[in-house]
C-alpha cells in the first residue's frame, strides 16, 4: 500500500515538475513571439493581449467547470474591486514587458524577472511587516549593488526592470489577498479590461492605424494566438502550483528569464561589462535566495 501511494505522490510531482518546466519554458521562449510581431505597437499589442485571452479564457473554464468560481468572485464587491486593481498592475506589467523586447531592452525584462522573487521578500518588509532573515537580507542588498553597478557604470537605470518586476510583484501581492484561482481570476481580469482595450482597438481599426486586418490573415493569425500565449502558460503553472512546494516552484520559475536572457543575446541586444557585473550580483544574489529558502524549509515539519 505504501509503496502505490509513494508511486502515486511521485507521478503527481512528477507531472507537476512537467507543467512548471512547460509553463516557465513558455515564458522564458515569450520573447520570441513579440520579435515576430515587433511591427505591431506595444500598444495594440496589449488589447490583443487581452481581448484573445477572454474567449480562449472561457474555453478553459468550460473544459475545467471553474465557472461557478468565477461567478463567486464577482459576487462580493471588495474581490471584484481588488481583481481591478490587479488587473491594472497586471496590464502595466505586460506593457512593459512587450515594450522592453520591441526595444531591445530585453535583458532588462530579464532582470525584472530575475529581481522578482527579491522584490517579493522586500515587498512583505515594506507592506506586511514581515521580517527580513539574515540572508534574504544579504540576497536584496547584493541585487541593489547590482542594480547600482548599471546604473552608475553602464549610464542606464534599468527603469524598465524595476516597472516589470515592481508591477508584478505588485500584482501577486494583490492577488494573494483574493479567494480566487489563477485561471478564474485571470479571466476576470481580462474581461474587467476589454472594453478599455476593444474600445482602443475599434479606434485604431477606423482609423487605419491597427496592425490588425483581416486582409493580412498571417499577421490575423499572429495575433490570435495572443489569446493562447497568455493563457496557456498560466493554465500549467496552475497545475504546477497545485502539485509541487513553494522551494520547487521557486527554483524553476528561474527558467523563464534564463531564457529571455539566452534570446537577447542571441538576437544582438548589446551586452556590456555593466550588464555582466551586474546579472553577477543578481545571479550571486538569487543563489544565497535559494539557499536562505533551501535551509528554512528543512526546518519546517514534515506532514505526516
Amino acid at each position: 500500500m505504501n509503496k502505490e501511494l509513494n508511486g502515486s505522490a511521485a507521478r503527481v510531482e512528477r507531472g507537476g515538475v512537467i507543467a512548471a518546466v512547460l509553463a516557465f519554458g513558455m515564458w522564458g521562449m515569450l520573447p520570441v513571439y513579440f520579435i515576430i510581431v515587433a511591427e505591431v505597437s506595444a500598444t495594440e499589442m496589449l488589447a490583443h493581449r487581452v481581448i484573445w485571452a477572454v474567449p480562449f479564457g472561457a474555453v478553459i473554464l468550460w473544459a475545467r467547470r471553474q465557472w461557478p468560481e468565477v461567478r463567486a468572485a464577482i459576487r462580493v464587491p471588495t474581490s471584484l474591486a481588488l481583481l481591478a486593481l490587479s488587473a491594472t498592475f497586471i496590464a502595466v506589467n505586460w506593457f512593459g514587458y512587450i515594450w522592453a523586447v520591441q526595444n531591445q531592452q530585453i535583458f532588462q525584462a530579464s532582470l525584472g524577472y530575475y529581481i522578482n522573487p527579491l522584490m517579493y521578500v522586500l515587498a512583505g518588509f515594506v507592506i506586511l511587516g514581515e521580517r527580513l532573515r539574515t540572508f534574504q537580507l544579504l540576497a536584496v542588498a547584493l541585487a541593489a549593488v547590482g542594480v547600482g553597478v548599471l546604473t552608475v557604470s553602464g549610464g542606464q537605470f534599468p527603469a524598465i526592470a524595476i516597472l516589470v518586476a515592481v508591477s508584478f510583484t505588485l500584482y501577486g501581492v494583490i492577488r494573494k489577498q483574493i479567494d480566487v484561482g489563477a485561471m478564474p481570476g485571470l479571466f476576470i481580469e481580462t474581461v474587467l479590461l476589454l472594453p478599455l482595450c476593444a474600445g482602443y482597438l475599434i479606434w485604431l481599426l477606423r482609423s487605419g492605424h491597427a496592425a490588425f486586418s483581416l486582409a493580412d490573415p498571417t499577421m490575423f493569425a499572429l495575433l490570435l494566438l495572443a489569446g493562447p500565449v497568455t493563457v496557456v502558460p498560466l493554465l500549467l503553472f496552475a497545475v504546477a502550483a497545485r502539485r509541487l512546494r513553494l522551494s520547487t516552484i521557486g527554483f524553476l520559475q528561474f527558467i523563464a528569464p534564463t531564457g529571455q536572457f539566452i534570446i537577447g543575446v542571441v538576437h544582438g541586444e548589446p551586452l556590456t561589462l555593466a550588464h555582466l557585473v551586474c546579472f553577477a550580483f543578481i545571479w550571486t544574489a538569487l543563489s544565497v535566495f535559494l539557499y536562505d529558502a533551501w535551509r528554512n524549509s528543512r526546518k519546517l515539519p514534515v506532514a505526516v
